[in-house]
């Protein structure tokens, strides 16, 4: 069996008589064009080009070959169009579990994309603390914050470091300074609550002695959020969702021991439902390029 990828570079040598004009279309390099034509030469036991000063010239052999290489690419052509076509097609309801902050923050943009380039999906979002149990069929896919997932027969991938740590607002920083250590932190208010939030952050503030701090709590997400963007204290968030809030300062660096990971999991029974594993694939692309960009 031939491989492809010498077929194409055959073909493009062929109709541009150029391994550098073929490696320009390929988008490879001169040094690979060249690679692959003897290898694929080699492979056949062919010579299939003269190497001239001027360029690559088919051989008579190579002339004969043309036709059967040109029929290859066109059904590949015909393969690519296809599953494309049953791409766009993946249509039907896919439930989406994870806490109301990342709801509202990072996610409706995805969402939107999603939407725009595969119209049949329809996202059912549940943004319960509650955290669903996939075996048990509760949700579709889970984008968490944790260190290692657990729970039986979940699948799945680590999109992003997510470390938690304090942040304040602009307007809080320029009335009251920020704090650069922990021992600074206590003479600061905090903000608690979070919902789903809460968890992670209680367990912070245990470890270092400031649940004393805390003067006001709220239920949600959404209300955290905008009790420190007012600039009425400190409060603890995912690095993953705060460093995206213009408003907000980080204060002091996280330790590696407060990092976790945004996993993007699934049950095994669904990971190949086109309509999950769709869905699973944007949402991991995306959230690793928000990663990437800081």
């Amino acid at each position: 069996m031939y491989d492809w990828n010498d077929l194409k570079a055959f073909l493009a040598v062929a109709e541009t008589g150029s391994t550098l004009t073929a490696a320009q279309a390929l988008r490879v390099s001169q040094t690979t064009v060249a690679r692959r034509i003897a290898a694929l030469e080699a492979a056949t036991g062919l010579n299939l080009f003269e190497r001239r000063q001027t360029g690559y010239a088919l051989t008579p052999v190579g002339e004969a070959m043309l036709g059967s290489a040109a029929a290859v690419r066109e059904a590949a052509d015909r393969f690519s169009e296809a599953a494309s076509a049953s791409s766009r097609e993946v249509g039907g309801t896919v439930s989406l579990t994870t806490m109301e902050i990342f709801a509202v923050t990072i996610l409706p943009p995805i969402l939107r994309d999603l939407r725009a380039e595969h119209p049949g999906i329809h996202i059912q979002l549940d943004t319960s603390d509650e955290q669903r149990d996939l075996a048990s069929g509760a949700a579709d896919i889970a984008i968490r914050s944790s260190k290692q997932p657990t729970g039986a027969g979940l699948v799945g991938r680590r999109t992003a470091d997510n470390p938690w740590t304090v942040y304040c607002s602009r307007d809080y920083a320029d009335r009251h300074g920020i704090p650069h250590s922990r021992e600074q932190l206590a003479a600061h208010p905090f903000i608690g609550g979070g919902g789903g939030v809460w968890g992670p952050y209680q367990a912070w503030l245990r470890q270092y002695g400031l649940e004393d701090s805390v003067v006001m709590k709220y239920d949600t997400g959404t209300g955290l959020l905008a009790g420190v963007r007012s600039g009425m204290g400190l409060t603890i968030l995912p690095a993953f969702i705060a460093d995206r809030e213009p408003d907000l300062i980080r204060c002091i660096p996280p330790k590696k021991e407060d990092t976790t990971g945004l996993w993007l999991l699934t049950h095994e029974r669904l990971r190949h439902v086109p309509r999950v594993r769709l869905v699973l694939d944007f949402l991991a692309k995306e959230l690793t390029r928000l990663a990437r960009e800081g």
